[in-house]
């Protein structure tokens, strides 16, 4: 344990003016506070507290943010309170500790409806003063740094707390070093097969390549030697967690990446960097599409580099990070580079606090600090705290709520048929359609953080094969697929056995599932359902099941046998149960049960008066090739097509939706009716112009009334043809890039 006085020459070997008498104070006082108390470990437990303010040292941060490290845990878990750290050391540092103390773990894994209050106290108390953060990131990485003394569980929670949290911040706030060290620890328990995978990995092409960073270290540095530019070199190797996420993110091998080894080219000025640059790409074979100038773009953290990858000594892939010292810091500290994070909080005239450092300073960390802080203190609801806080910090993930409080969290994109299923697989299959923040909503409906998501259910209800196509998890995905692969199998059994009771009545026998299970082996099935669905796929002749049930019956032609009764679709089924739906219309929809007269649909839809050549009819407004679609099937009337997206879709009886899905012949293109909205200026030959488009991009007008004019604008309803969802677009994109048309929106019903 590190004793009192390396406390304070650590300290004073970067900041020679710093208070020695207040870290004697601090290190007494939280010694004595803490006692005999001991971590999981066995080990004092004011160890840790100094290893926190050993870390922060390695920042080379102010003597008040060292004292807060060595005092952050003793209002919590001692009697010490906030007075009397104010009275000893000060109202800056006693609101520093006190900080400390309102935070509280963030479980995003528990139920409890409080993740999101606890989340308002991490950042009301950074925002107080940006030291409180950088305490609580030194504080978690020691913590993940003796996690082994933890149960397995809290080991588990923890870590994936680290990854979710608290190495995004450290990550927002410039400090890389700080939050790679997280990511790899929590990585190590998350998952520890991975992680050995990959940490073998490395040192197998570690000791490939042995010498390999020295050796182009060197050849670089005599390059750069060679044209005067005095540079320092520094190669490292990437992080098993970095490696291992961008294998996953990019679906790519250990061996593809073009950075497991890393130089940064250190020189004295901007003007240098750019000589380095033009040295390498003169040098080496670049790499293309991976060079990035972030000296002129500077990163939203205020990170800055010149990123370029070039095939160096022994073809091997290396990419040289090329910046200035002061850049250097910045992207090994990032926050904690600053001398103005030691800023006392501003008061703005609205009377609310602004992040330490911020000074009217629009960019970096402090800007997007500031920022996300006025957002939350200026809204009312956890809408949008959680909007204008994890829409900020979490640049992958979308995080909802149950209407009981419970945090979902799910990929960006997501949609609530994956919320559904994140709950509860028997919730996804039978999910009929959301409410968002009490709006009703369509199920494909992108979710944003902070939404309340209530899931409509039907026991009756089946998931369409065609919501593969608008889910994001592989969860929803897989579930729907395997609703599928069982929706089908019981309408190709349900089919069966419509097939085979008109078979036995032809020649006077009766049908039932007991007789047919009696012969299952006889005619190769393990189950009834098997055996159905295979007489309904013509993988089994209904003259075989026959034979085995009635041998004594005097059988029919076969020809006549395996016919199918009239009035059915058997005439355009095609494969997986999908039937041509209508005639030239693009179309093919799934029948989900019986398809004879009277018979039923699973979920009760009834099916009357079908015929081989089905009424179908498009809903107002229409839908195009490319559009997601659902059929409505209305007795007596066929059945009308409905894009996804359709305010009157809403209206209909979802227990009546049928499955559809374009299926257009190539050789046969054909047009399809989109409505548009068009408001443009009322003056001559606006019109014509917006005709001329549309032609000139092979749509059809077929037709136009005004809706509304005024002195300065008309607004005009087009139905107008088109060949699918790319050339509707086209022809919008047309008419917005004209002057005289101010909005152009595509309307439904």
């Amino acid at each position: 344990m590190m004793r009192q006085y390396e406390l304070v020459e650590r300290v004073q070997k970067y900041d020679p003016e710093a208070d020695e008498a207040l870290l004697n104070r601090a290190y007494v006082y939280a010694m004595k506070a803490h006692g005999h108390q001991k971590r999981a470990s066995g080990d004092p437990y004011f160890s840790h507290p100094l290893e926190v303010a050993a870390i922060l040292t390695e920042l080379r941060l102010d003597d008040a943010t060292i004292a807060t490290a060595l005092l952050h845990d003793v209002i919590e878990d001692t009697d010490a309170t906030k007075a009397e750290i104010d009275q000893l050391f000060g109202a800056e540092i006693g609101a520093l500790v006190e900080g400390l103390t309102k935070i509280k773990k963030l479980d995003l894994v528990s139920k409890k409806a409080e993740q999101a209050e606890n989340f308002r106290k991490l950042l009301v108390a950074i925002s107080s003063d940006i030291r409180v953060l950088l305490v609580k990131l030194a504080d978690r990485l020691h913590n993940m740094r003796t996690l082994e003394h933890m149960r397995s569980d809290k080991r588990e929670r923890v870590s994936q707390e680290t990854l979710d949290i608290y190495a995004p911040l450290a990550g927002r706030m410039g400090m890389q070093a700080l939050r790679e060290e997280l990511e790899d620890h929590a990585f190590r328990w998350l998952h520890p097969d991975a992680y050995a995978a990959v940490g073998d990995k490395l040192a197998e092409i570690r000791a490939r390549n042995h010498g390999l960073v020295v050796e182009i270290g060197r050849a670089l540095e005599a390059k750069l030697g060679e044209v005067g530019i005095q540079a320092e070199v520094r190669g490292r190797e990437k992080k098993p967690y970095a490696i291992w996420s961008k294998m996953a993110n990019k679906q790519i091998s250990l061996e593809q990446l073009s950075d497991i080894y890393a130089f940064r080219v250190i020189v004295g000025s901007i003007d240098d960097c750019y000589r380095v640059l033009g040295v390498a790409h003169t040098t080496w074979r670049t790499v293309p599409g991976r060079f990035k100038d972030y000296i002129s773009t500077p990163k939203q953290n205020n990170y800055q580099s010149v990123h370029t990858t070039v095939v160096g000594p022994r073809h091997q892939r290396v990419e040289l990070q090329i910046r200035t010292k002061s850049m250097h810091r910045v992207a090994e500290y990032g926050v904690a580079a600053h001398a103005l994070y030691k800023d006392h909080v501003s008061t703005p005239k609205n009377g609310k606090a602004s992040p330490s450092g911020s000074n009217g300073d629009d960019r970096g960390p402090y800007a997007w600090l500031r920022h996300m802080v006025e957002a939350l203190l200026d809204g009312s609801n956890p809408e949008e705290f959680l909007e204008h806080t994890k829409l900020e910090l979490f640049q992958d993930q979308v995080f909802c709520f149950t209407p009981k409080g419970r945090l979902i969290a799910l990929p960006r994109n997501a949609t609530p048929l994956d919320f559904a299923y994140a709950v509860h697989t028997d919730i996804g299959n039978a999910a009929v359609g959301a409410f968002l923040n009490g709006r009703h909503v369509p199920i494909d409906t992108r979710l944003r953080n902070g939404d309340e998501v209530e899931i409509q259910t039907s026991k009756t209800h089946a998931p369409p094969a065609a919501w593969e196509g608008f889910a994001v998890t592989g969860r929803a995905r897989s579930a729907i697929r395997r609703a599928a692969r069982d929706a089908a199998r019981r309408q190709y059994a349900e089919l069966g056995r419509r097939l085979l009771a008109v078979a036995f009545e032809r020649v006077g026998a009766g049908y039932s599932d007991e007789k047919l299970k009696r012969v299952l082996s006889r005619i190769g099935q393990r189950t009834v359902e098997d055996a159905l669905a295979a007489v309904a796929r013509d993988e089994l002749p209904i003259n075989d099941v026959l034979k085995a049930v009635a041998p004594e019956q005097t059988l029919p032609e076969p020809a006549a046998l395996n016919s199918r009764p009239k009035n059915r679709f058997d005439h355009a089924r095609g494969q997986d149960g999908w039937f041509n739906l209508g005639k030239g219309l693009g179309l093919k929809f799934r029948v989900d049960g019986t398809v004879d007269d009277g018979g039923t649909m699973p979920g009760g839809v009834p099916i009357r008066g079908w015929r081989n050549d089905v009424p179908v009819s498009f809903e107002e407004g229409g839908a195009v090739p490319g559009d997601r679609i659902v059929g409505v099937l209305t007795p007596g009337q066929g059945i009308r097509i409905f894009q996804i997206h359709s305010p009157r879709l809403k209206e209909q009886e979802q227990a009546r939706w049928i499955d559809v899905t374009w299926d257009i012949d190539p050789e046969r293109p054909e047009r399809f009716p989109a409505h548009l909205r068009v408001t443009a200026l009322n003056e001559p030959g606006t019109l014509a112009e917006i005709a001329r488009v549309i032609g000139e991009t092979d749509g059809n007008i077929d037709n136009l009334r005004m809706v509304r004019r005024a002195a300065d604008f008309t607004e005009m309803y087009l139905e107008v043809e088109v060949w699918d969802l790319e050339h509707l677009n086209r022809i919008i994109g047309g008419l917005k890039s004209k002057t005289s048309v101010a909005h152009v929106e595509r309307v439904f019903g």
